[in-house]
């Protein structure tokens, strides 16, 4: 089951998700994308985004309007379709058009691993090898890993910090996924200090000594964070 979260009243950058992109608003050109993996469900916070996915045929749900988070959503979103606790639910980001189905299909796929293995909490996410320009950008976050593959430590800022010269750099690429049973635990764990300092939900997890296991891939989309990337969006397109 794939679900993608979609705000419209985005604060860093409005209605963002309904930005034309190649003919296609962002939230359908995302869900298009992946539509031949699974099945896909936008959910939405506003009457407008449903309106416009169905119209190009895709299928959304109104949410609350009060979530703070898009995993508050996707869960929402489950418990409404009454999904099963074994269900593996993989949340990709509305802002993420250039999203590789293969990406998505791997996660899916080691998350499946792990239900075989009886872990107790299900939660991944993937990340890529970045350059040490790129690491510099705030808007793309970046991950430390243990010798397991499961993150110590998602940042903003440039982790980890290269005193050596030998640092190599993680970009954390913005899709989760969880069993249903651990996406609802998630989702019921305090808030964490460290989520609201750094804007990133998923350190929820680590503050509370969840694993989130992540997987290496190779990818060369990117989100949409700003203005600059709507555009550099639109002329791929062109």
């Amino acid at each position: 089951m794939i679900i993608i979260p979609a705000r419209l009243a985005s604060t860093r950058f409005p209605q963002k998700v309904l930005a034309d992109i190649g003919g296609l608003p962002m939230v359908v050109r995302t869900a298009k994308r992946v539509a031949h993996l699974d099945r896909v469900v936008v959910a939405a916070d506003d009457e407008a985004i449903i309106e416009i996915c169905e119209a190009h045929g895709v299928e959304a749900m109104l949410t609350s309007t009060t979530h703070k988070s898009g995993t508050d959503r996707i869960s929402e979103c489950a418990n409404i379709l009454k999904l099963d606790d074994n269900e593996i639910i993989i949340n990709v980001q509305a802002d993420e058009p250039f999203i590789e189905p293969e990406v998505v299909e791997s996660l899916i796929n080691k998350l499946k691993e792990l239900q075989k293995k009886d872990e107790p909490f299900i939660m991944g996410s993937c990340y890529n090898a970045i350059n040490s320009e790129s690491a510099e950008d705030p808007n793309l976050v970046k991950v430390v890993l243990d010798n397991n593959n499961n993150a110590v430590y998602f940042s903003r800022s440039l982790i980890p910090y290269n005193r050596s010269g030998r640092a190599n750099y993680f970009g954390h690429i913005g899709i989760y996924g969880f069993s249903k049973k651990s996406l609802k635990e998630f989702c019921n764990l305090s808030d964490a200090p460290i989520e609201d300092i750094e804007g990133l939900e998923q350190l929820r997890a680590i503050y509370h000594q969840k694993n989130i296991t992540m997987l290496k891939v190779s990818s060369t989309g990117f989100g949409i964070d700003t203005p600059q990337d709507l555009a550099r969006a639109i002329e791929i397109f062109l």
